[in-house]
């Protein structure tokens, strides 16, 4: 084969093997972010909730130094995660924020109440527990009204479950994708030393001993795109930390170093498992079989 021919070759394998090491690292990439919304699912899902506030409206002629106390009283709750007592000008400010700054206007004494935010802990976010909880918080003197969240908290308890298995069939896909990918960039790769697997067996090669160096081709490549792909997961996630700082503690590190090993299980693994059954289906394949 002419020397120009062979360095064309050469290039089209080192353009093939470039190509396939990016694409197969985005597919990883993603692979990982989903992973890790999986893994931490449990944690988003307390933060979640533990952040849903329930409003309990005091009687009018409660004070805020009296709304103060009623509030540490309620933090001391078994099922209470934080109370806050809301004063009059406070819930005057927010109520102007939402709906304008001459709507109170029309009013001769504020008509906003002293209430106090209640978040509870996760695991009395429930429909169940969540009704229990506003009877008991009810039956305090001191309490008008209670505003509870029930239909958004149901909401977001079946939508967990819905985004959990829709990130689990995404998994799924994207490592079929990666599969695909892989067993396509292979069968490129290794077409073009066709007639060489050939030649070697004609010579009595084992397949254990043709397939070797495209085995460890294969984990250098998935090496190479883990590699990549766990770097970009780590930059998205320290931009992440630095945009939504609170969100971003949620993450625990050992889970993110959980995602970043098993992507890189997981590269090297479908690079390995694609390039095993595409040499042994060209070493099984006949003289004339290689001209087509």
């Amino acid at each position: 084969m002419p020397r120009k021919e062979k360095k064309l070759i050469r290039k089209r394998i080192v353009n093939a093997y470039l190509s396939s090491v990016i694409s197969i690292s985005l597919v990883l990439l993603l692979t990982g972010i989903a992973a890790l919304l999986i893994v931490n699912a449990g944690t988003v899902s307390r933060f979640l909730k533990e952040n849903m506030q329930i409003s309990v409206l005091l009687q009018d002629e409660i004070t805020d130094e009296q709304a103060e106390a009623f509030a540490g009283e309620l933090a001391a709750l078994p099922y209470v995660h934080s109370a806050k007592a809301v004063s009059r000008e406070e819930g005057a400010k927010e109520l102007r924020a939402m709906l304008g700054e001459d709507f109170l206007d029309v009013f001769e004494t504020s008509p906003v109440p002293v209430s106090v935010d209640v978040t509870l802990k996760a695991e009395y976010v429930q429909k169940d527990s969540l009704a229990k909880v506003t009877r008991a918080l009810e039956s305090y003197p001191a309490v008008e009204e209670v505003e509870n969240q029930a239909s958004l908290m149901e909401a977001l308890t079946t939508n967990l479950a819905k985004i959990s298995l829709v990130l689990g069939v995404f998994i799924l896909l994207l490592l079929f994708i990666s599969f695909v990918l892989i067993n396509n960039t292979v069968r490129v790769s290794v077409y073009t030393r066709r007639f060489t697997i050939h030649t070697m067996k004609l010579v009595g090669a084992t397949r254990g001993f043709i397939r070797a160096p495209f085995i460890r081709a294969a984990v250098l490549q998935g090496l190479a795109a883990s590699v990549l792909a766990i770097g970009m997961l780590w930059a998205l996630m320290e931009a992440f930390r630095r945009s939504f700082p609170e969100l971003a503690s949620i993450v625990d590190l050992k889970q993110l170093l959980y995602v970043c090993g098993g992507i890189a299980v997981c590269g090297v693994l479908l690079c390995v498992v694609s390039t095993f059954f595409v040499v042994n289906k060209l070493v099984a394949a006949s003289k004339d079989d290689l001209y087509y």
